[in-house]
């Protein structure tokens, strides 16, 4: 089996498992039952065929002082809480706690140029035919063919085999533009909200869609960060999952605002985002009441978020990812800052976030 890029990319994975944990489930699925139970890390048994070869960062969510097993064999790094704090210093509070919104702590400390991110409740898909799904080989495609935000092509991704750009597209938007994002689906447990959830507890996701299209510039979407991969030198100080979990008066928005801040910026740097394959099999569902208690403020908040990022400009003058967010950082604080207080320490952690890259990240700083 082939791995390719294995020394260009980074897996990063959040996880605050300390032992045997119960897991809140709707209804039975091939790897667990109505409560079924993880221990620390052995979803990566599942996932070995497949990232054994690559380099694992694991962020420990949670008290740091207990250990979290990882199976033998895998090449990893791990941070917890106290690494957090003892690299980053007075910017570590930028970090979120008790929230999977740490797993950008990764995205800062690799030094790869590529990273896949995933979560502990996430396992090996299978396409209609039964063959499990090589997550990071299509990643990897998705990373390395150019997207074609401009101009929307009706068969998808013209750059995969058997397709290409139909009549009518304009030839001089043919060569494309480089791909920054590449957003990942799940099957079975959909990534619904706390309100979905409730309305429609036992839906699951069975349809796999064979395709991949470039996300079309102006337009955003909700980013799931549980199937995610980018270009970390194209965008990832832009990757900042924002403050969400303990102390913060919102969560599960982390993946969401990351990928409204990136996908502006993105559209400003003239590069693309592709969503669709690969899919992983989406294992857990998470309890729709706790949810809700976390969702709650994002939910009536979002109505406003929303239009504020779709009439977002940032100027010429902002020719780096890093100076985007800078510059975006000072637009959160004036345009939503009235909706509640937490959006002024919200900018004050996109700054922090942006200090912090460059002090770990010196060389590509500018």
């Amino acid at each position: 089996m082939a791995f390719p890029l294995v020394d260009q990319l980074d897996i990063v994975i959040p996880t605050i498992r300390s032992g045997a944990i119960l897991r809140w489930t709707l209804a039975p699925s091939p790897r667990a039952g109505a409560f079924g139970s993880i221990r620390n890390l052995e979803f990566l048994e599942e996932w070995r065929p497949f990232f054994q070869p690559y380099h694992l960062i694991i962020i420990q969510d949670g008290d740091p002082t207990r250990k979290i097993d990882i199976p033998a064999g895998f090449d990893y790094e791990i941070y917890n809480r106290n690494d957090i704090e003892r690299i980053l210093g007075d910017k570590a509070w930028a970090i979120s706690f008790k929230d999977s919104a740490c797993r950008c702590f990764g995205f800062m400390v690799s030094k790869k140029k590529y990273i896949f991110t995933i979560d502990d409740d996430c396992f090996v898909a299978k396409d209609p035919q039964g063959k499990p799904i090589n997550v990071l080989e299509q990643h990897i495609k998705n990373l390395l063919s150019p997207s074609t935000p401009f101009f929307f092509n009706t068969l998808y991704d013209p750059y995969r085999e058997g397709t290409d750009f139909v009549r009518g597209y304009p030839f001089s938007l043919r060569e494309g533009v480089p791909t920054a994002t590449s957003h990942g689906l799940w099957l079975n447990i959909p990534d619904y909200d706390a309100p979905t959830q409730m309305v429609k507890p036992k839906e699951r996701n069975t349809r796999f869609v064979d395709s991949v299209m470039t996300i079309p510039k102006g337009t955003l979407y909700p980013m799931c960060g549980m199937n995610l991969a980018f270009d970390r030198e194209l965008i990832g100080p832009g990757m900042y999952f924002g403050l969400m979990g303990e102390g913060q008066p919102i969560g599960r928005y982390d993946d969401m605002w990351a990928g409204w801040c990136t996908k502006v910026i993105c559209d400003h740097m003239g590069v693309g985002c592709k969503t669709g394959l690969p899919y992983v099999w989406h294992s857990k569902a998470s309890n729709p009441f706790v949810n809700l208690r976390k969702e709650y403020k994002g939910i009536f908040w979002q109505e406003e978020i929303i239009p504020f990022f779709q009439n977002l400009t940032l100027s010429k003058t902002s020719t780096t990812v890093e100076e985007c967010y800078l510059e975006l950082a000072e637009k959160v604080r004036k345009g939503l800052g009235h909706i509640d207080p937490y959006f002024t320490k919200l900018a004050d952690g996109m700054i922090a976030w942006i200090e912090g890259w460059r002090m770990l990240n010196p060389a590509k700083s500018a």
